[in-house]
């Protein structure tokens, strides 16, 4: 899969290809942080495949967390893009943000215990508590 996107005032690009670890939905307390209440859509790439093509993101980790994941923004807009994390070599590229956003097909929800009313899960989509087992 052919990834490209972008922020929202258009100064920073990236691109990614490759197959999709994951396509999923987060319900988690920290996306909703991230997303202004909604899930989080994403898809998870090998980090190796995802670069930026134009411009560069500003990051942001907690620092109170032992490790905390990487958040990748514009520093113009404001648009979350990407997430890194420390365990992981994976980029999970926010879904809002790719040109084509009608790639994504999710396979599952999770972190359905901080769900709220207002999320909706599509029927029959596999939805975990917290993180589905590989």
């Amino acid at each position: 899969m052919k990834l490209e996107g972008g922020c929202y005032c258009g100064a920073v690009r990236y691109k990614a290809e490759a197959d999709p670890l994951m396509q999923a939905q987060c319900h988690c307390r920290e996306c909703q942080y991230i997303t202004g209440g909604s899930p989080n859509m994403f898809i998870a790439v090998p980090v190796g495949s995802f670069t930026y093509t134009q411009g560069a993101p500003k990051q942001f980790k907690r620092s109170d967390l032992a490790q905390p994941v990487t958040r990748e923004f514009c520093a113009e807009c404001g648009t979350h893009m990407v997430t890194t994390l420390p365990h992981m070599p994976v980029a999970v590229v926010k879904v809002g943000t790719l040109d084509d956003p009608s790639q994504f097909t999710p396979t599952l929800a999770m972190f359905t215990v901080d769900k709220q009313p207002f999320h909706l899960i599509a029927e029959g989509l596999p939805a975990f508590e917290r993180q589905p087992q590989r």
